[in-house]
């Protein structure tokens, strides 16, 4: 069953956008970082859902990029999917464009790949999957 797994919002400052959720009475169970991102992540569960938080670690991130453009704000969508390699062939097939094709392991060991703005309404789209044995 598909679902939204995440929302993903770019930040300057991971330590400050966490007070807000945790004056919600949200707190982060978990944070990383992902190098071969150059972000550093903060997953707050909200329900079945999650909002991931994404700080830049490096000014040559896609985040760092993100934040100068657009300022913080949501930077994608993310949906799991249970099998990622049979939904990846299936949209390739039907043309749909990706940011790369590559699938990598990413926050928390899940498995990803993004999805093109242009293939999906101007939102850029991440696909997951939850690793077995997760």
């Amino acid at each position: 069953m598909s679902m939204i797994d995440h929302l993903g919002i770019a930040v300057k400052s991971l330590a400050q956008a966490r007070k807000f959720y945790e004056e919600l009475g949200l707190g982060p169970v978990s944070e990383e970082i992902v190098p071969h991102e150059k972000v550093k992540v903060a997953m707050i569960p909200v329900g079945e859902s999650r909002i991931e938080l994404l700080e830049p670690t490096s000014p040559d991130s896609v985040i760092s990029k993100f934040l100068d453009k657009r300022g913080e704000g949501l930077h994608h969508v993310a949906i799991q999917v249970e099998n990622l390699v049979n939904t990846v062939e299936t949209l390739k097939a039907n043309g749909t464009r990706f940011v790369s094709e590559e699938i990598k392991i990413g926050a928390g060991g899940h498995l990803y790949v993004f999805v093109h703005p242009s293939s999906a309404g101007g939102v850029l789209l991440e696909l997951v999957q939850e690793q077995p044995g997760m």
